[in-house]
């Protein structure tokens, strides 16, 4: 499945999640400009999952729409790739790369098997917007549109932490 999603500035407010036809199929509500949390929704209006950041961590936890955990995202240290851990529990855990100053990454198994990709394809001026292809039989596309914005939320954590 390809989806395009976007962040919005401020972090508040609803987005809708596109396929390649441009048809909505879904929406994620970022909760706050103050704090990193969403919600994602599926076409009818039904939350599907969400995500946001353990207290006082920089582990994003992805939960189903009952709050109970589906996974939990964290950044691995590496020195010239960007470099991050999906644990989903019993379906696996899966390494999220892309190079250094890339904006494509590959979400892989233990074994090596890509099962999805995503790239970051808005420009310098526009808040984040990602394309994802999802060729994954565990891992639902809904899910990963959470795991793409964990990702995204950590290095603009991660670059306010710098400055």
């Amino acid at each position: 499945m390809e989806l395009y999603f976007k962040d919005k500035f401020f972090n508040s407010g609803i987005s809708d999640i596109m396929n390649h036809d441009g048809v909505v199929v879904g929406s994620m509500d970022l909760k706050s400009s103050f704090g990193s949390s969403l919600n994602v929704f599926g076409d009818q209006g039904q939350i599907l999952c969400g995500g946001k950041f353990r207290s006082f961590s920089n582990k994003w936890i992805i939960s189903d729409e009952r709050e109970g955990q589906l996974g939990l995202l964290r950044r691995r240290m590496s020195f010239l790739t960007k470099k991050y851990e999906y644990d989903a529990g019993n379906r696996g855990v899966y390494e999220i790369t892309s190079p250094a100053f890339s904006k494509e990454y590959s979400i892989q198994r233990s074994n090596g098997e890509i099962v999805a990709s995503f790239a970051k394809v808005s420009s310098w001026i526009q808040t984040g917007a990602f394309r994802l292809f999802n060729d994954s039989k565990e891992l639902d596309s809904y899910e990963l549109v959470a795991v793409v914005m964990g990702v995204h939320e950590i290095q603009k954590r991660d670059s306010q932490n710098a400055s």
